[in-house]
């Protein structure tokens, strides 16, 4: 039961900034600003925006195991890169901490999955 509650709370902290990766979409002032400040273009933000939600709902929605393997790289790939870009960008603390944070959450996450959320192949689960 305690792996369960502790899958449930990572995934759905995880999920839920990602799900605010929306705001991408906006094309507020000050989401606009923050990817020029940090050198990269507009259409990132874009994809960015679609994607993290994307992966938000893979991650809760039960089945789509294969499609949850690709959101977890993904949302790894897009949380590493977001510290070494803040870091490179002199970013404040506060934004220096926040993925690694989701990182780790993330990794609980994965790693405490069950069964029926997992890849399978030839009727084993893939670890």
């Amino acid at each position: 039961m305690k792996r369960k509650i502790v899958y449930w709370a990572s995934t759905t902290i995880v999920s839920l900034m990602l799900l605010g990766s929306l705001s991408y979409l906006t094309g507020s002032d000050q989401v606009v600003s923050g990817f020029a400040r940090a050198g990269y273009p507009q259409h990132l933000r874009i994809v960015l925006g679609i994607a993290k939600p994307v992966a938000a709902i893979v991650l809760l929605l039960p089945g789509l195991a294969l499609l949850k393997e690709w959101a977890y790289a993904g949302v790894a790939f897009a949380l590493t890169m977001a510290f070494i870009s803040a870091m490179a960008s002199g970013e404040p603390m506060q934004t220096l901490v926040l993925p690694p944070i989701l990182l780790g959450l993330l990794v609980v996450s994965y790693a405490t999955r069950p069964a029926s959320r997992r890849l399978t192949l030839h009727g084993a689960s893939v670890r």
